[in-house]
């Protein structure tokens, strides 16, 4: 058996540690996996934002080891989401821009 180098991996990996997501995120989250670079997906906590319902928006927060934290908002729920990647923030933001708007 051949094992493939990380650089040639075909797509990254969504964890499931949550029974619960906010409408709309594990599509995204499934395809940001097949991203080149993308190595692993978890999505965190949820919890309820103030304001009024928007459609899914996924920003990129703040760096952490390995890669980034995103917080994804829809229907006045809030979810953090921890992305382990080689891209860069402004490379990771416009893939998930591109995912977004595919919907």
């Amino acid at each position: 058996m051949v094992r493939k180098k990380s650089s040639e991996a075909a797509e990254g990996r969504l964890v499931w540690n949550h029974s619960t997501h906010i409408p709309g995120l594990i599509p995204v989250l499934t395809r940001l996996c097949k991203v080149p670079g993308v190595k692993t997906v978890t999505p965190g906590r949820l919890g309820q934002a103030k304001g009024r319902p928007l459609p899914l928006t996924i920003r990129v927060t703040v760096p952490i080891v390995g890669g980034f934290k995103l917080q994804a908002r829809s229907s006045g729920g809030v979810q953090e989401i921890f992305v382990v990647t080689s891209l860069t923030e402004a490379e990771l933001q416009q893939a998930i821009d591109e995912l977004l708007a595919d919907d």
